[in-house]
């Protein structure tokens, strides 16, 4: 057992470290004095303007890995599929709805099961561990991670972490990603000899029968409209009826945006060159083979690959090279910045919140500001003032509120937020971390001051320095040669 401050750190003995997915992926802030409240109340903001909300009758459970805005996308669940027991106890829920299983899990039981995106058959998975953990303890397969460490013994709390650390894991994900493979190259196989296919263009209404890609060849060269070559899809009904459900909400299939009528979706994507399907949407991800050819890599990492090999025996040419800078989001609103100066200077204007000031005020080394940040924007995801520890419905009547009462500098103590769990991002796409400036951490208290001390050489023995010295034998050394 160990605690957060080590929690990265796997407890099998002779295996690689390996580090811990985001505390926002992976658990809730830790179990703090008082009542308990989950996050999901909190994040909905039950009230506001009234009142407050201490640290000591808190616990905020963030259960789902967040992002910062980014382009649009999203994913839709399939009906009628199977359901999926609790490994510990006889809750079931519908596959479809596997983020409520596991945020039971980790509430109820305090399991958190890493890297979940990487397991490829997810009802499969947990049937395996439910029966193991009948066979023997939790903690013969499992991490604890003890959160809350500096609180009192009765006050912390242990969860259990278990991933592909632990080689039995790591096998079974293996086995089942292959199994997986197996089942999808014979439905493609099956899809790719099917000749009795009946389908509709979804731009002109014209009937197809025959093979699948009559319709696909048909749709790619009539209406520019290419989503990817027959052989490369498999459940292609399913995704031909994914794309149409879309075109009948009105929906562009590329920026997702919804219209009012038919003819403005079509003149819209006809004008926008939006005849494609949006790649970031990772909906679409499963019903193109290469997303099922290796264990944890999307067909963007097996493309590059690809493309490396293909580049190996090519001259490094960058003259072409155009660098697009990534955006770093302020702490208090949605506004953008390509460097951590330009933000800086929105801050402290919009918000009067200035953060170099309070890294150089309180001497901040690099994970104190890591940890300052993650604590601030979990503050704001939660709609929580951590001036004054109120509560609000919605970010926007917070950013009022702390505005207005000159709140957004009224950091609490340090001891609040200087914490071991806000190592982990809040957000996994979170920029402005990777901006944090680390120039200052190794000056001491007495550099800082400016009281360096200069130690000068020792010249009491100049004169055996001299006699002593290479550039004595360089001089010999020329001389003879001349």
């Amino acid at each position: 057992m160990f605690s957060l401050r080590d929690c990265c750190l796997p407890l099998h003995p002779g295996k690689s470290l390996q580090p811990l997915p985001s505390l926002s992926r992976v658990m809730a802030a830790p179990k703090t004095q008082g009542a308990a409240t989950q996050g999901e109340e909190d994040s909905d903001g039950n009230r506001g303007g009234a009142g407050g909300v201490s640290y000591e009758d808190t616990k905020d459970y963030i259960l789902e890995p967040l992002s910062l805005p980014e382009s649009p996308g999203g994913t839709t669940s399939l009906e009628g599929s199977p359901s999926v027991p609790c490994i510990f106890c006889e809750e079931h829920f519908p596959v479809v709805e596997q983020d409520k299983l596991l945020k039971h899990m980790i509430i109820e039981h305090k399991i958190v099961i890493a890297d979940v995106k990487l397991v490829a058959d997810f009802r499969r998975y947990i049937l395996y561990w439910r029966k193991r953990f009948t066979e023997q303890p939790i903690t013969d397969f499992c991490s604890v991670i003890r959160i809350n460490c500096t609180a009192p013994s009765e006050e912390q709390d242990n969860y259990f972490l278990l991933c592909d650390v632990l080689p039995e894991d790591r096998i079974l994900r293996e086995e089942l990603q292959k199994q997986r493979l197996k089942e999808i190259l014979e439905q493609q196989q099956q899809e790719r000899n099917d000749n009795s296919f009946h389908g509709i263009c979804m731009f002109c209404n014209e009937e197809f029968l025959g093979n699948r890609s009559v319709l696909l060849n048909h749709m790619a060269r009539e209406h520019a409209f290419n989503i990817g070559l027959p052989d490369n899809i498999v459940n292609c009904n399913e995704f031909l009826c994914t794309l149409q459900k879309k075109l009948d909400n009105l929906q562009c299939l590329y920026c997702e945006k919804t219209f009012r009528d038919k003819n403005t979706l079509k003149d819209h994507m006809r004008k926008k060159q939006h005849r494609r399907i949006n790649p970031k949407n990772r909906e679409y991800d499963r019903f193109y083979v290469i997303n099922y050819l290796e264990l944890g890599k999307s067909w963007e990492e097996v493309q590059l690959e690809d493309d490396r090999e293909l580049l190996e025996h090519q001259e490094d040419d960058w003259s072409d090279w155009e660098e697009h800078p990534v955006s770093a989001v302020c702490l208090f609103c949605e506004k953008q910045a390509e460097t951590i100066e330009k933000l800086c200077v929105h801050m402290e204007d919009a918000h009067e919140f200035d953060l170099l000031k309070i890294k150089s005020e309180l001497g901040l080394n690099f994970y104190q500001q890591v940890k300052l940040v993650n604590f601030i924007r979990r503050q704001i995801h939660q709609c929580r003032c951590y001036g004054c520890q109120e509560k609000f419905r919605s970010k926007a009547d917070l950013r009022t509120h702390m505005e207005e009462a000159k709140h957004t500098a009224l950091l609490p103590e340090k001891q609040i937020w200087d914490q071991p769990q806000y190592y982990f991002p809040t957000y996994e796409n979170d920029t402005l971390l990777c901006t944090l400036s680390d120039s200052e951490s190794d000056l001491t208290a007495q550099e800082q001051n400016g009281n360096i001390a200069i130690i000068s050489e020792d010249t009491s023995k100049l004169h055996a320095l001299k006699q002593s010295s290479i550039l004595n034998q360089l001089l010999l050394h020329e001389s003879l040669k001349n």
